[in-house]
């Protein structure tokens, strides 16, 4: 391949992570564009998890061997198998110029020759810092003949490695192949540190600050997703609304600062709860308004989870428990074709169980705690909240708009 191809490749590389959109993306890019740029039939991209003394891999690409998975499950070895990986920065692999190095190896058991076919012979100036071990084993076990190595090195210190295999009807990676990889472990490192920077900011705006749960930008997304699978696929969707009681009292005799503490111990009780619901979403909507979104699990499972997290709340040391109500479509609420009628649902139970002082969830479609006013909350509203009788029922900001 010329430096043009090469140039070429290195692009497109960087063009396929900066497009990526989930760290897996970013992992199975990488791992694509290296594989094309080195001509190679197999990559991968590891990442050395110190406080396991394993290197786990993120992504594999191209010709898969038995065992070996797009994204893997838990596919990792140990790191003394593999040791190269634990000398920079502190010796070997680094270059002259302080860099990391990147290295040939063969099935033979040693580093390539600058020149020479698949099963070549040992030693050279490809020079394996470690040759032989577990990597030639490694590509013998799964029929390929020769690999280059490279360091992603991440802000001073060693992150992972990129790994690329031919096959043994293939040459034998040469000497400027190695530097070519390590030009390209560079530009893998520069994405990776770009998607951090993007999780951290994705993180930061659909996190609440306070409780570390999903905050309403979170939650308007999932339940559009959501409300769209329903629409296709009748998947079940449900929503609990939760509303803690006497946090005013507490903000009031205490302090805020009390009453944050309040905010908080209750999160990780929503949390706890949640864990109950796979995939369920736990959200702080404002103020002290939370909820728990639950897509294609039965109506009932999201009911007992809303029961345990109303018995949990009411022996907080704070507040005065918990309001607590529940709407899916999975219970004859009527059709339900966006999200906000479903939090429109949800919201009214809620207010029912409020208004009843109930120490269970009150469930939509369901029988539960009533009262002649309470059963006017899900009527339409007249212009400015007003509800027929006078009432005026106060829409908070947790409904989708």
């Amino acid at each position: 391949m010329g430096e043009d191809a090469r140039l070429r490749a290195a692009v497109e590389l960087a063009q396929a992570m900066a497009v990526a959109h989930t760290s897996r993306e970013v992992a199975y890019a990488a791992a694509a564009g290296a594989r094309d740029a080195l001509g190679g039939a197999f990559a991968a991209v590891s990442v050395w998890e110190r406080e396991r003394g394993r290197l786990r891999v993120l992504a594999n690409a191209g010709t898969l061997a038995d065992g070996e998975a797009r994204h893997p499950a838990d596919e990792s070895y140990p790191v003394h198998d593999f040791p190269e990986i634990t000398g920079f920065p502190h010796g070997e692999p680094v270059g002259d110029d302080g860099t990391p190095r990147a290295w040939v190896e063969t099935a033979a058991g040693g580093a390539a020759e600058d020149t020479g076919t698949a099963g070549g012979t040992e030693g050279g100036p490809a020079g394996a810092p470690y040759a032989g071990g577990g990597r030639a084993e490694m590509l013998r076990r799964r029929g390929r003949a020769c690999c280059v190595v490279a360091p992603i090195v991440l802000h001073g210190r060693a992150w992972g490695e990129l790994y690329v295999a031919r096959n043994t009807d293939e040459p034998v990676f040469r000497r400027d192949d190695a530097d070519f990889a390590a030009v390209l472990a560079a530009i893998i490192a520069a994405g990776i540190a770009q998607n951090e920077r993007l999780e951290e900011v994705r993180r930061l705006a659909f996190t609440d600050p306070l409780t570390g749960l999903a905050n309403r930008r979170a939650v308007d997304a999932r339940l559009e997703e959501a409300m769209a699978l329903h629409r296709s696929e009748a998947a079940v969707v449900s929503l609990a609304v939760c509303d803690i009681n006497g946090l005013k009292r507490v903000n009031d005799e205490y302090g805020h600062a009390a009453g944050d503490r309040l905010l908080e111990r209750f999160g990780s009780v929503l949390s706890l709860c949640g864990a109950m619901l796979p995939g369920a979403l736990a959200a702080r909507l404002g103020g002290d308004e939370f909820c728990l979104l639950a897509v294609g699990l039965p109506a009932d499972e999201v009911v007992r989870a809303a029961d345990e997290l109303c018995r949990r709340a009411g022996r907080l040391e704070w507040g005065e428990g918990v309001a607590c109500g529940v709407a899916s479509t999975g219970d004859p609420i009527g059709p339900v074709r966006s999200a906000r009628r479903l939090f429109r649902l949800a919201d009214a139970a809620q207010y029912q169980a409020k208004a009843a002082r109930a120490e269970k969830p009150v469930v939509a479609g369901r029988e539960g705690p009533r009262d002649p006013v309470v059963r006017l909350a899900d009527t339409p509203a007249r212009p400015g909240g007003e509800r027929p009788g006078g009432e005026r029922r106060r829409f908070r900001g947790s409904a989708p708009r």
